[in-house]
């Protein structure tokens, strides 16, 4: 049975103070001062630091009814030298949902998933999640898609290439079919996310830069995860017919291991000849540079690329899947 919101705060409260405990003054460079009865931090320098009210401080350790933001908590976690464990402890207790800002494919995935992908190879692969973030990826899916895989993680979604890109450079030949099922797709996601900030700025932002996403959005529309497939035509070796297929990973709730398989024998061909090219071309045949060019115009400009805006995620053009 999940605890009761009851238990929660007692136990926030308690894990509060025992922090605050192990935290002296010395540690965030307050002189130990006299008569200090207190092992650690006093509740009021605790509040201090955080830049919050002495009595809602206190009413949070003390295990009452009260709401936290998430900027508050960050403040707190940051005064109490909090680690990652510690803070996604802290939001789990607080009943607000935590997004790790992992630094490496393998701190996503682990090594054993990182593994596998690359054993696939060269047929292409990566991890999403719920929302299409691409967590990890092989190396033939890098090559194939450049700028959702060699960009910073926090740029890296599918939906907003896909939705954000000129028609002109989208290398996504069947898009009109498989576009609305993808958005069908994140509908039946959200469903378990309603509310949730980060979700909830992602749709919000999609909507307001993609007429085409919001009318599919506005459409209602739901659907199940499922083999499909998908065209795509490179603007260096042509057309690439693949199908997807996904597979559970244990252990990552609303993660996948999705698989492109070449459908013929000549789609398996294209895919080798795109590997063998040392910087191909990205973006259709008027707007279309190497890779090593976009990538280093990206590094020198600060371009936005998905994930990067104010408030949530999105991206720079690229060829679109």
């Amino acid at each position: 049975m999940a605890p009761s919101r009851t238990q929660r705060r007692t136990e926030l409260a308690a894990f509060l103070r025992s922090r605050r405990a192990r935290i002296t003054p010395a540690d965030v460079g307050m002189p130990p001062g006299l008569r200090r009865r207190t092992p650690g931090l006093r509740r009021e320098e605790v509040a201090q630091l955080a830049g919050v009210g002495v009595t809602w401080y206190t009413w949070l350790e003390q295990g009452r009814p009260i709401n936290a933001s998430v900027q508050v908590l960050d403040a707190v976690a940051r005064v109490l030298q909090f680690d990652t464990t510690e803070r996604e402890h802290l939001y789990q207790l607080a009943g607000i949902p935590f997004v790790r800002d992992p630094a490496s494919d393998e701190e996503v995935v682990g090594k054993e998933v990182q593994a596998i992908l690359d054993a696939l190879d060269p047929l292409p692969a990566g991890v999403y999640n719920a929302r299409y973030d691409v967590q990890a990826t092989n190396a033939t899916y890098r090559i194939l898609w450049p700028m959702t895989s060699l960009v910073p993680r926090r740029e890296r979604n599918v939906l907003y290439k896909l939705f954000t890109i000129p028609d002109c450079c989208s290398t996504f030949v069947n898009s009109r079919e498989e576009l609305p099922w993808m958005v069908a797709q994140l509908r039946r996601s959200y469903g378990r996310h309603v509310g949730e900030p980060a979700w909830e700025r992602f749709v919000a932002m999609l909507v307001e830069e993609s007429p085409r996403f919001a009318q599919l959005w506005a459409s209602g529309d739901v659907a199940a995860p499922g083999s499909r497939v998908k065209v795509y035509r490179h603007a260096t070796v042509g057309l690439i017919n693949m199908a997807s297929n996904s597979l559970s990973i244990d252990g990552m709730a609303e993660h996948r291991i999705v698989v492109y398989t070449p459908v013929a024998e000549e789609d398996r061909a294209q895919i080798e000849r795109l590997r063998a090219i040392a910087d191909p071309v990205v973006g259709c045949a008027l707007h279309g540079r190497p890779l090593s060019v976009a990538l280093a115009a990206k590094a020198g400009t600060g371009e936005r690329t998905a994930g990067s805006p104010a408030p949530a995620p999105g991206p720079a053009p690229q060829p679109a899947r």
